[in-house]
């Protein structure tokens, strides 16, 4: 699937910058660098206008990561890779998606088997069901 134009940009800025996500909010663009879910867990906790109808390009888009997304509102988003559990939950919730990859799960960075976080979010079947597990991840990182 070809990127969105309205997305372009955005996507420039994340392969220019070598950051790991970058929003587009209240017409301001805006790179984060952690890894996983941790920025757009922050961002849901203490800044939540930030996601609100936002638009954002991300490196990698797995299950959890969608789940904050749509509890925070976010209206467009682009991966470069996204799994299918990931795209299902975000076209549900009405945001529009693009990418470059779709897989059928997100693998941890060792490369031996999921994504924490995807596997923790695997039976979940709403956003909201994956808060509480996000919750309980983050607070025991």
């Amino acid at each position: 699937m070809k990127p969105l134009k309205p997305l372009k940009p955005l996507i420039e800025i994340l392969d220019s910058e070598g950051c790991s996500l970058v929003i587009r909010s209240q017409g301001k663009e805006q790179c984060y660098w952690k890894r996983g879910v941790a920025d757009l867990f922050h961002l849901l906790r203490n800044e939540p206008q930030v996601l609100l109808n936002a638009q954002l390009a991300d490196k990698v888009i797995g299950k959890g990561a969608a789940a904050l997304m749509v509890l925070g509102g976010v209206k467009e988003v682009y991966a470069h890779t996204i799994s299918h559990p990931a795209l299902q939950l975000l076209e549900d919730a009405g945001i529009s998606v693009s990418y470059s990859q779709c897989v059928e799960h997100i693998i941890n960075r060792a490369g031996t088997d999921w994504c924490p976080v995807e596997k923790l979010c695997s039976s979940a079947t709403t956003a909201e069901e994956c808060l509480p597990l996000i919750e309980q991840f983050m607070a025991n990182l």
